[in-house]
């Protein structure tokens, strides 16, 4: 392992490890200040070598990092990729591919929702990862050398993680399920949200249209404002700040001012003129064009029953499958099949269909029954149209 720090020697170690089947890949970032996440250390190992890169370092060019992400080989393997992938997508403009993410493949191969990097680490490369250094301050130079050897371990053990969940998608026929999931991680369109969809993040309890209406003209306005400022979204206004102005609705600065979570200097300057301005355009929305409530009335409307059952068939398929629940349906996929045969969930296409809708769906319409055998559920086919 070597702290790669200047230009030269990066530039040497990319042309070293490009030939290697795979690559795995880690960062270190800070983001408690800004918006946009620091990137503080790059970790990179290929089957042979392994380096830490400081993306720091002064003068360092980070180019032969961003061409190595970029190029059709080798493969790039992360553990939990996505806010990996966001920082290079931020720094370039190019998503890293081919990629292999193995927490999803832990979670097809069955080993649980959102798996940890220690257990595998643990489990399969018999690896004890020191997590003493997870919140280190990743920002501050000279680096330790035990930050650099957690650092590193987080690409080295990977190695032999990635190579055995590979062996068991092969043996299981299972690099299909795999890849329909690395097709969503690589999509830019993953890692560029939209500021007029910031609202749905603050999870309002109000579905009045109105109130909706002003509160996306709220969040995107703040998204907007954090990023040119590159500051944290609660350093503009905090989440609850916005759904109180949407609750109020004023009209004036001297309304501004009476809210308490907004501070006077706040309400009477720049960021007061520009809430009222949001809350203007949200007034200026004909009816049709508010947004509608992110929670539909499912408690109203559903069979609890149905939804129940499907939970529980579920479970039960994914147990016989291997593969964790998360991976083939959410709460929310249950309650959209509960409601509808041709909800768009994933649950309905592809592999999943095949490993659990189409079962879902015979439930929902009595041809498929569910019966206890002591602790064990099983499916019973039932007679009917």
């Amino acid at each position: 392992m070597e702290l790669i720090s200047d230009s030269g020697a990066l530039q040497a170690f990319c042309q070293r490890i490009a030939g290697s089947r795979f690559i795995t890949v880690d960062t270190e970032f800070i983001r408690d200040r800004t918006f946009w996440p620091v990137l503080c250390l790059v970790q990179i190992a290929g089957e042979e070598e392994a380096g830490a890169i400081d993306a720091q370092a002064n003068g360092i060019d980070l180019t032969p990092v961003f061409e190595l992400m970029a190029a059709p080989s080798p493969l790039k393997v992360f553990h939990a990729a996505r806010q990996d992938i966001e920082i290079f997508y931020h720094l370039t403009g190019r998503v890293p591919a081919p990629l292999f993410d193995t927490q999803i493949a832990a979670m097809v191969c069955g080993f649980g929702d959102s798996v940890a990097y220690e257990t595998l680490a643990s489990r399969l490369a018999k690896a004890r990862i020191d997590k003493s250094m997870r919140f280190t301050d990743w920002s501050r130079r000279p680096l330790s050398p035990k930050q650099l050897a957690y650092a590193i371990s987080d690409v080295t053990h990977l190695r032999i993680v990635y190579e055995k969940l590979a062996k068991r998608l092969a043996d299981e026929k299972r690099e299909t399920w795999v890849a329909e999931e690395m097709a969503v991680l690589t999509a830019p369109s993953t890692y560029e949200m939209d500021p007029r969809e910031a609202w749905r993040r603050l999870k309002p309890r109000s579905g009045k249209p109105r109130f909706l209406a002003v509160l996306r003209e709220l969040a995107a306005w703040r998204e907007e404002e954090a990023r040119r400022r590159n500051l944290p979204r609660s350093r503009v206004v905090r989440d609850e700040t916005l759904k109180e102005i949407a609750a109020h609705d004023p009209k004036t600065v001297e309304d501004l001012t009476h809210l308490r979570s907004l501070g006077r200097g706040q309400a009477q300057g720049d960021t007061g003129r520009a809430i009222l301005a949001a809350v203007e355009r949200g007034h200026a929305l004909p009816e049709s064009e508010c947004p509608e409530p992110i929670e539909s009335n499912h408690g109203e409307q559903l069979n609890g029953a149905s939804v129940e059952l499907l939970r529980v068939l579920l479970k039960m398929k994914c147990e016989r499958h291997h593969v964790a629940q998360k991976l083939v349906a959410s709460a929310a996929d249950i309650e959209a099949l509960a409601e509808s045969d041709a909800a768009e969930v994933p649950a309905l296409h592809g592999w999943r269909r095949e490993v659990f809708g189409e079962d879902a769906l015979a439930l929902k319409h009595g041809k498929l029954g569910l019966t206890a055998e002591g602790n064990k559920v099983r499916m019973v086919k039932l007679g009917g149209p």
